[in-house]
């Protein structure tokens, strides 16, 4: 199993920081999304964080809805996720992170999931919506697995909560820059700075920052002060508008950003 703690560590110590890019499986379809995730690897992404559609995307902006809904409407299915899995690690060799609203784990199973995933070549998930008090189930079935759990905290987050997310997760904990839905902004919120300086002091295995990164600048300037910088809408539009070659082009664009001057 290819976890991502130890591909963080090694980009921060080689380079300026980790790039992680988000895709939805099965946009524009199946196979293209397998394609563009391949293709951000090897255009410098180091980790792969793979959304599966869900019905209702609360937490994501307009690209990556319309990405999920055309995904829905294509007829994606929850097995497709770890077929995409499968297909991704078997050619490059980043971790790959299945990001999920939690209802689809709970419908399938957490056990079943967190056995699928981990066969299938996953590192672990990204769980948005899941809140580590109520998060006992997949924790257990984490630690039987050896897969990553990443948790989120938000520039408005208690002390306590700080602390749950650190103390619950593996991998790095996912520091949302700006509150609300993700989105390509023009400047990442300045707020992200602060919250790593948080989480860093409550001992985080490492701060990733995301929503609101599109650009080489922002990825340079998150990486600064944290130990990854996540892409998403920028990613996702570039596929919608340009297909694999332009997803390419792009990731290699922002890859610029990660070394170290």
């Amino acid at each position: 199993m290819n976890t991502v703690g130890p591909v963080i560590r090694r980009r921060n110590d080689v380079a300026g920081g980790a790039l992680i890019g988000y895709l939805p499986v099965g946009f524009p379809t199946f196979d293209e999304s397998v394609e563009a995730a391949v293709s951000i690897v090897e255009n410098g992404v180091d980790i792969i964080e793979l959304g599966l559609p869900y019905s209702d995307p609360v937490m994501d902006g307009p690209v990556i809805q319309a990405a999920t809904q055309q995904a829905l409407a294509n007829g994606f299915r929850l097995a497709d996720g770890f077929e995409a899995v499968r297909r991704i690690t078997e050619r490059v060799d980043a971790p790959v992170l299945i990001m999920t609203y939690w209802n689809p784990v709970v419908q399938y199973g957490v056990d079943r999931f967190a056995d699928d995933l981990a066969a299938a070549g996953g590192a672990g998930l990204i769980t948005p919506d899941l809140i580590p008090d109520e998060a006992a189930e997949w924790i257990a079935a984490s630690e039987r697995t050896g897969l990553d759990r990443v948790f989120l905290a938000a520039p408005t987050s208690s002390d306590a909560r700080i602390r749950q997310a650190v103390d619950s997760s593996r991998g790095f904990v996912y520091a949302v820059s700006t509150m609300g839905i993700t989105g390509a902004r023009s400047d990442v919120d300045r707020a992200a700075r602060t919250l790593v300086e948080r989480l860093t002091a409550a001992d985080a295995p490492a701060s990733c920052v995301g929503v609101g990164i599109s650009t080489a600048a922002q990825v340079a300037e998150v990486l600064e002060y944290a130990e990854g910088a996540i892409v998403g809408s920028a990613l996702v539009n570039a596929l919608a508008t340009g297909g694999v070659a332009a997803v390419g082009e792009l990731a290699a664009e922002l890859a610029r950003g990660t070394r170290a001057e």
